[in-house]
């Protein structure tokens, strides 16, 4: 809790203007600060008095607590391709990640899969890593919905008692984890890029923050699970094994119409695959090198060439060249193909986020001291539209051949 030495509080009413939630106040009356319930014990106003008037009290959670606390959960989110139910790939990555954790502390590493009629996908789970799965079934459950899925999960939570707990950052794990957060009155690290334990069993969340220019490993000490979210292709699979099994809980679920408070009208499935750069085994990416907008059709005649798909950097969608979901970086898509090409990309570490965990990085750039050098495995300090042409030319005789 938020506290208040009233001696040495001055009523400067510089906290009152700091709190990004109006949640203290200074009473005219008194001049002395007032917390009000809204206080989200964010420390903003703790910081900024000059008096030392304000500190957070918070609970320790002792040895014996966390004791109680144990394994990795992962939620596996699926998807619909035509008529049939396949399971993320962020889910089997984290999957990966979790196993590695799990062996990191000793402990089990167990998936939390919700939907109807989904028990099919529960050996792929256990290939991929899974030493368990509550399957969660219910005719609720076939649709994504932010009530349903929260209060299945927040139940399984608070009964199995879980350390830590992870998500895909997917459109409806971005929802899902922070409404079970607030519910269960947990922390929450969003978008992480690296996951590790530390000396004393902790979870490392690292993400980018301040725009990206600088790396915060971030713990949370004081409630359990800790709780993370992952964008896609931040880590990557285990080849399945065939020969593994796992122990299935089939949880009884209980829920009511009356407890959604959505429903789908309609779906609408896009039938352009060309923007879906996040399973793309080849990626031609274009930066603000390139100039202008009608340079992009040298890139798409490189990206065909290569049967590859086109994206590009935050840049290009600021200025309208591409759409969104082509952008790579920390405001885009995170990507990991085979092959990624930066041309005209400098390499800001906002970019660099996005597309570092490609397994061969080709990087075409005038600038010899670009920070996409770093990161590059084939590198050539050039102009693009002397480069390109050739390399296109170079393509072309191998098929005529």
């Amino acid at each position: 809790m938020l506290q208040i030495d009233y001696e040495a509080c001055t009523g400067c009413k510089i906290c009152e203007r700091v709190c990004p939630f109006g949640a203290i106040i200074v009473e005219p009356e008194t001049k002395k600060a007032r917390v009000l319930d809204n206080c989200t014990l964010c420390g903003a106003c703790v910081n900024a008095c000059n008096f030392n008037a304000l500190s957070i009290e918070r609970k320790a959670v002792s040895e014996e607590e966390l004791a109680l606390y144990k394994d990795v959960f992962v939620w596996s989110e699926w998807e619909k391709k035509g008529d049939t139910l396949q399971i993320k790939n962020v889910a089997l990555e984290l999957i990966a990640k979790g196993r590695e954790l799990a062996d990191k502390l000793g402990e089990t590493i167990a998936v939390i899969l919700l939907g109807k009629n989904v028990d099919h996908l529960v050996d792929e789970l256990f290939h991929h890593g899974a030493d368990k799965v509550f399957l969660c079934q219910h005719d609720l459950l076939e649709n994504y919905s932010t009530d349903g899925y929260t209060t299945v999960i927040s139940s399984i939570i608070a009964v199995e008692k879980p350390s830590i707990v992870l998500y895909g950052a997917t459109p409806n794990g971005r929802d899902l984890a922070p409404r079970i957060a607030a519910r269960l009155a947990l922390g929450l690290t969003a978008d992480c890029t690296g996951l590790d334990i530390n000396s004393v069993n902790q979870l490392v969340q690292t993400r980018p923050a301040f725009g990206g220019n600088i790396m915060a490993s971030i713990i949370s000490p004081y409630t359990r699970p800790q709780m993370s979210t992952v964008r896609p292709n931040v880590f990557a699979k285990l080849q399945p094994d065939t020969t593994r099994t796992g122990i299935v809980e089939e949880v009884e679920v209980t829920l009511k119409p009356i407890s959604i408070r959505t429903k789908i009208v309609e779906e609408i499935v896009s039938q352009d695959e060309s923007t879906n750069i996040e399973d793309a085994e080849i990626l031609v990416s274009a930066g603000r090198g390139i100039g202008s907008k009608e340079s992009l059709s040298l890139i798409s005649d490189m990206a065909e060439e290569l049967d590859a798909t086109v994206s590009g950097s935050r840049a290009l969608v600021d200025l309208g060249w591409i759409p969104h979901p082509q952008q790579v970086g920390q405001s885009g898509k995170t990507v990991a193909p085979t092959l990624y090409f930066a041309l005209g990309i400098s390499g800001a570490i906002q970019h660099l986020v996005g597309m570092s965990s490609s397994d061969t990085i080709v990087s075409i750039n005038n600038d010899p001291d670009a920070p996409i050098f770093k990161v590059t495995d084939f590198g050539i300090v050039g102009d693009i539209f002397e480069i390109i042409p050739e390399f296109i030319k170079l393509l072309k005789a191998r098929e005529n051949k």
